[in-house]
């Protein structure tokens, strides 16, 4: 398995200092995907922007898992909102200079 694409689950928790349940609480409310091998555990290099947003969540403001679930399903609703305006913005403009 090629794992350049990959962190150890162990290695990221070692070097933010947060214990590995954390990750599996996060993974339990599938808001990351862990991928196995045979030697250890891994999550993907681009989630890791959404782990640490989740751990300052956590452990900054106290939010428990299922409010770190609701938010991030809202985040991501808004986000797919934003990104339909941006393309319905575009049509709008390429209609207008017909």
């Amino acid at each position: 398995m090629e794992t350049t694409q990959l962190i150890s689950i162990t290695q990221f928790c070692t070097n933010y200092n947060v214990p590995v349940s954390f990750i599996n609480a996060l993974e339990e409310y599938e808001l990351v995907e862990i991928t196995i091998s045979e030697s250890d555990n891994y999550l993907q290099t681009n989630q890791l922007n959404d782990v640490e947003k989740m751990m300052r969540l956590h452990y900054d403001l106290d939010i428990n898992f299922e409010g770190i679930d609701a938010i991030y399903n809202l985040l991501k609703q808004v986000e797919s909102l934003q990104a339909e305006i941006t393309t319905l913005k575009n049509k709008l403009n390429f209609y207008e200079k017909l």
